[in-house]
């Protein structure tokens, strides 16, 4: 007797589209051919050709200490004091209870995710903004809500759009300070209309800044960490900016707030840490050693960054078509450039018959075409060749429309 066989089902938060985009299959041609190709999307600093310590990294890694397994939620002590001194140096004095360490900053917004919403809960996020945060929320079953920057003589939050999105299902705004890719410091005066709409809606603020240190043209911004804290906030970051170190896996939450607001969410985030205990030991017990390093990469990609930043500009003065919008740290340059065709087919039309890699404006959620995103952390050559061949296609443009 045969009985009917029925497949297995998946959960519909993982039904994403997973097929590969056109530029992507392009740089994958390119490379099956043989084809050099100029990386103007490079985030990956171990791979961009700055000198790291590595007796000191791999030393940190030999401490007696990694072979004992004594649990804490939070994390080692010894881990998260180093962490504190770090915001130290930023001027904000941070208790070590306070912190819990975590994996990554995507696994941080997943127990922040966890702790402030249920199924179907809203959590405003400005755009433009970091694409990741998209699967993020949907793995947790939380809609993300776009909130508009807007760029005028420097990029602005839009407070009044914000507050046309709150609604009773809202339970928190989160933003990357500085942004990614837009490179601008939230204002002291934007953090305290955040603040009163969190407070007058009962709202959370998460607030991402791995890219704190990287501020350039002499701009500088506060660390949400620096108190005071009216509203209840987390504040987020980790190994991958700070050190340069994306593959040790080692970030963290600080949460700050009124005590009747804080005592509660530290209490369930112990609860939803101890519940994974993720972070390893050997990774813990070396970050006090790798936070100490931070000056000397920080140093070189601020150096890379600002030469890279110069050689643009020195680039784009030569010609009238493409312009780059400020930038007042990270390593991403944001440039206009005319929108004669759809994001993608300029990326793709780059790789195909320039050699150049770039970031189409929409990956970042840009709104219409003429946007492009380049990376300030390639290597000096490459990227001057780059940002050249990318003026190079647009001078032809010009001519071209010219006969």
């Amino acid at each position: 007797m045969s009985t009917m066989q029925r497949r297995p089902t998946f959960s519909a938060r993982t039904a994403w589209d997973t097929s590969e985009t056109e530029p992507a299959g392009t740089i994958a041609e390119r490379h099956k051919i043989g084809l050099p190709l100029l990386d103007l999307t490079a985030s990956n600093p171990t791979q961009c050709g700055f000198i790291y310590d590595e007796a000191a990294i791999h030393s940190a890694l030999a401490r007696r200490e990694s072979l004992f397994y004594d649990p804490n939620p939070r994390g080692m002590l010894d881990a998260r004091e180093a962490v504190a001194g770090y915001y130290a140096s930023h001027r904000a004095t941070v208790d070590a209870e306070q912190l819990f360490l975590t994996t990554s900053t995507s696994e941080a917004y997943s127990y922040l995710f966890r702790l402030l919403c249920d199924p179907g809960d809203e959590v405003l996020i400005a755009q433009p903004s970091y694409p990741l945060f998209d699967f993020l929320a949907q793995i947790e079953n939380v809609r993300l809500v776009p909130y508009p920057l807007f760029y005028d003589h420097g990029w602005q939050m839009d407070t009044e759009s914000l507050r046309r999105q709150i609604t009773t299902k809202t339970r928190a705004i989160a933003l990357v300070h500085p942004n990614n890719p837009t490179g601008h410091f939230t204002r002291d005066y934007e953090r305290e209309e955040l603040e009163a709409l969190c407070a007058e809606h009962g709202l959370a603020l998460i607030v991402d800044e791995v890219f704190l240190d990287y501020d350039l043209e002499g701009h500088a911004g506060r660390s949400f960490a620096c108190g005071p804290h009216p509203v209840l906030t987390f504040v987020l970051s980790g190994l991958s900016k700070i050190a340069a170190l994306p593959q040790m896996k080692a970030a963290w939450i600080a949460a700050f707030g009124p005590e009747p607001d804080l005592r509660p969410s530290l209490d369930r985030l112990e609860v939803i840490a101890d519940t994974f205990l993720s972070m390893n030991a050997p990774i813990q017990c070396a970050l006090p050693a790798w936070l100490n390093l931070r000056g000397g990469l920080q140093s070189q990609i601020s150096t890379r960054v600002e030469k890279n930043l110069r050689s643009l500009d020195t680039h784009l003065a030569a010609q009238t078509m493409i312009s780059r919008l400020e930038v007042e740290a990270g390593w991403y340059a944001v440039l206009r450039v005319p929108a004669l065709e759809s994001g993608e087919a300029l990326a793709v039309r780059l790789v195909r018959d320039h050699g150049v890699s770039v970031h189409p404006g929409y990956f970042f959620g840009f709104r219409g075409d003429g946007w492009l995103i380049v990376s300030l952390l390639a290597p000096l050559e490459e990227f001057s060749n780059g940002i050249g061949a990318i003026c190079s296609l647009f001078k032809a443009i010009k001519e071209e429309t010219k006969t």
